[in-house]
């Protein structure tokens, strides 16, 4: 069975740099395009950024130029590094990953989600 695993949320102030990551845990699967959502209070959950098995990565057009996603295949790991945060940035970030395994296919799982709060 497949889990994402994500940890790195937190408090940070206006200006902060916070760094989340999702681990990928089970046995046997293979990582196809993995992404970062967040859901804020009153909002829907929007695509923070994705990454393909290619590393191409596609970004939220508000988020480009402070968070950058990335990923590390030998720790099946995904990251987002999120920079010059904001207090609208404040949600709960979820990981996805659209995974393969022999039993189930290819499915979309997701991680519990952690929170980042920006505040001062």
């Amino acid at each position: 069975q497949v889990q994402l695993v994500e940890s790195g949320g937190g408090l940070a102030q206006p200006g902060g740099s916070l760094r989340l990551s999702c681990a990928v845990r089970g046995s046997s699967f293979v990582i196809n395009t993995m992404a970062w959502y967040r859901h804020a209070p009153g909002k829907q959950r929007e695509l923070v950024a994705s990454i393909n098995n290619r590393g191409a990565t596609n970004y939220a057009d508000s988020l480009w130029d402070r968070f950058f996603i990335s990923r590390d295949s030998a720790k099946d790991t995904l990251y987002l590094q999120m920079n010059r945060l904001k207090p609208e940035d404040t949600a709960i970030y979820f990981c996805k990953g659209n995974i393969y395994t022999y039993e189930e296919g290819s499915l979309d799982y997701w991680g519990q989600g952690t929170q980042v709060t920006v505040s001062s």
